[in-house]
């Protein structure tokens, strides 16, 4: 099958288009899925590097330990693993796995979800890693509901564009932080207050704004950690996902002596998963699509993903391998 894969850490160049890569077989409790499309995360710029180091405890240490590069996923199921009971042959799904930049993955069973009924294949794809990570940063972490007043800082991005949603879903009053190129595209997702980082002194714009804030998401790391957490409520929460290591480290310190600041950590689920599909379908939640890539082109959106400007989500359109 046609793949991309990656055999050490390194830089882009390590990244190679094979089209003699074996079809993977499902395990127990596994499914086995014809890719339609995936999506860009930064995770992926991660495998690539193996940057922060410590991300290679669960990517393998000295090399990837899955060398097909991607995560998020959606497609058909074409085979089923021993014990699987949720999913049957020519069900369409989405979800997260290592591998999905190929014609075909395995997943976990209880890592997809059928695909929401309001979008195409290849747009559910551009739901789970950002989707879930900013439903459990408002729903779970920020406990964000009616009235609460919420700031995303990096708004305009995949987790930023979904997180604006899922807060106006939720009851929330939002403030976006972006450049004023995205001003348009963040109220129309339901940002009530836009914030221009490029002709504004954010800091002092966010603590002579709406603050307090009930719930701020940081996703960029550009306002200093102090002024974040001096512009919250009484209650209010700073969520962190910025991935420089500086910056986790900060985070993490802070953290232990404050319940009011808080890494992001992600878990993965059908339920979680149902839970984002069943928003979207409501019409609360949709994903922004900035570009496609063609799989062999993966190099080039990981280049593009890299300079930290795509609006929403860019997607790798394969057509898997069936049968």
């Amino acid at each position: 099958m046609r793949a991309i894969v990656q055999y050490r850490y390194g830089d882009l160049d390590q990244l190679s288009y094979r089209e003699d890569v074996d079809l993977p077989s499902p395990r127990r409790g596994e499914v086995a899925i014809a890719v339609s499309a995936a999506s860009v995360n930064p995770g992926d710029r991660f495998r690539v590097s193996g940057i922060p180091r410590l991300g290679r405890l669960a990517f393998g240490l000295l090399r990837p330990k899955v060398p097909v590069l991607g995560i998020d996923v959606a497609g058909t199921v074409v085979a089923v693993g021993e014990g699987v009971t949720r999913w049957k042959i020519g069900d369409e799904v989405f979800g997260e796995t290592l591998g999905s930049f190929a014609e075909r993955v395995c997943a976990r069973e209880d890592r997809v979800a059928a695909r929401p009924r309001n979008v195409s294949l290849e747009e559910a794809a551009a739901l789970p890693v950002a989707g879930i990570t900013a439903l459990q940063a408002m729903r779970d972490v920020a406990k964000v509901g009616p009235g609460s007043r919420v700031l995303v800082n990096g708004a305009a991005g995949g987790v930023g564009s979904f997180a604006i949603q899922i807060a106006r879903a939720l009851g929330a009053e939002v403030t976006a932080v972006c450049s004023g190129r995205n001003a348009a595209l963040v109220s129309s997702l339901g940002a009530a207050h836009v914030i221009d980082y490029t002709r504004n002194d954010v800091a002092h714009a966010i603590e002579a704004g709406a603050a307090p804030y009930d719930a701020i998401l940081d996703l960029v790391g550009t306002v200093p950690l102090a002024r974040c957490i001096a512009s919250l409520s009484e209650r209010g929460v700073y969520v962190s996902s910025v991935g420089r290591t500086g910056w986790i480290l900060r985070a993490a310190l802070r953290s232990l002596v404050s319940r009011r600041v808080r890494l992001l950590v992600t878990t993965t689920s059908t339920a979680n998963l149902e839970a984002l599909a069943q928003l979207v379908d409501a019409g609360a939640v949709r994903p922004v699509i900035d570009r496609r890539f063609d799989l062999v082109h993966v190099p080039d959106a990981l280049r593009y993903s890299a300079t930290e400007r795509t609006r929403g989500k860019s997607l790798v359109t394969v057509g898997g391998a069936g049968g």
